[in-house]
């Protein structure tokens, strides 16, 4: 064969090694999340929290954020935490410093005990959750 011809191919398998990983990488971007599901819980999620009674605001947002935790397992988002999940599929939030905030509220609600949140942060963590969700699509 022609050298020209060899160095064609490897170009072409190295371009096609490169996609599956780039694709790999960044989850099922196609995914086709079962909406009615999703809506149900974060609707459920939404009623729950009750301003006169500050042991919902904890719940809801813990529970918020497992939902979001859910839908990126289940497109296929990599890695072993919801933080490392958020570090590979950041560019598909609107507003992913929210998002990386109200994830460390939650973190910070399930390791300090001690911890008491306001029903606005509470309710902001859950706007933020369902932007979230709409953003991947899931609601």
């Amino acid at each position: 064969m022609d050298g020209g011809v060899v160095t064609f191919i490897i170009a072409i398998l190295i371009v096609a090694v490169l996609v599956f990983v780039a694709i790999l990488l960044t989850g099922k971007r196609g995914y086709t999340f079962n909406k009615q599901v999703y809506q149900t819980k974060f609707l459920a999620i939404e009623n729950k929290l009750n301003q006169h009674n500050a042991a919902t605001f904890m719940t809801t947002v813990i529970e918020a954020d497992k939902l979001l935790d859910k839908a990126m397992i289940e497109m296929g988002i990599p890695g072993k935490t919801m933080g490392e999940r958020l570090k590979k599929c950041g560019d598909r939030f609107t507003h992913l410093n929210a998002v990386w905030r109200s994830h460390k509220l939650r973190n910070a609600l399930a390791h300090e005990s001690d911890l008491e949140i306001t029903y606005k942060q509470a309710y902001n963590a859950l706007q933020v959750y369902k932007q979230a969700l709409i953003d991947l699509g899931a609601i």
